[in-house]
């Protein structure tokens, strides 16, 4: 089963979250529709901007514990490297 580690943001260059999950389209899912009362829900941050796949959940979680250790520009430039202008890729991942 794969696992993934995604980035919600509200707008470019705006607030970031950077999560873990097994199942990516259930969990944007809750995050788009503000399901689950989380910091996501506080700063509407409902665009799915960024993702990675990975074979095992604990290799998905030392990336993201990486990951929110960078520095801000950092996670802006991995978004732009795959998402330029920042568009929500939900219906990517349906």
């Amino acid at each position: 089963m794969n696992s993934y580690i995604y980035i919600m943001a509200n707008k470019k260059n705006g607030t970031l979250y950077i999560g873990v999950t097994s199942d990516i389209v259930k969990r944007v899912y809750e995050h788009k529709n503000k399901l689950v009362d989380s910091f996501t829900k506080k700063y509407n941050l409902n665009k799915l901007v960024y993702y990675e796949v990975y074979d095992e959940i604990n290799e998905a979680i030392k990336r993201e514990k990486q990951l929110k250790s960078w520095k801000r520009d950092w996670k802006n430039e991995l978004v732009e490297k795959m998402n330029k202008n920042w568009c929500d890729l939900y219906k990517e991942i349906l």
